[in-house]
């Protein structure tokens, strides 16, 4: 993937190192509950398992829970342990779970994950309208 650079007036192009996604045979049940272990992370789960399949979060949505460089780390925490897909389109980075991979490798672990997670009151949340705040294109 390119990107283009602008800098004291020059443009150049620099390629983006591709992410990288783990095949879902190699991702490991310690390396998911490592991932989540963490409750900003297990919130950004919670809220995206609200958002319909079709769907997909912007990174930028999540800000209620961290500065962006942190938020930063915790995306590749979840997506390096395979429970999120981050996908590039121009400058914007979309995020969902990559559920029907993550069901078929571990059923049902993921929805008990996410139920248990959703009584948990001192789970980080975005707000009650966040769903329908997306911007998705």
């Amino acid at each position: 993937m390119l990107n283009i650079v602008r800098s004291d007036g020059i443009a150049y192009l620099r390629a983006m190192k591709p992410l990288f996604h783990p095949d879902i045979e190699d991702v490991a049940p310690a390396d998911l509950f490592a991932a989540l272990a963490d409750p900003i992370r297990l919130g950004i789960l919670v809220a995206l398992a609200n958002v319909s399949e079709v769907d997909k979060a912007r990174c930028s949505d999540f800000t209620a829970f961290a500065s962006p460089s942190l938020l930063s780390y915790h995306f590749g925490k979840l997506r390096e342990a395979g429970v999120t897909r981050m996908r590039i389109e121009g400058t914007s980075r979309y995020l969902s779970i990559r559920r029907e991979e993550l069901d078929q490798r571990f059923p049902g672990l993921l929805n008990s994950v996410i139920e248990t997670a959703r009584r948990d009151p001192n789970l980080p949340r975005l707000g009650p309208d966040w769903p329908a705040t997306l911007d998705v294109p």
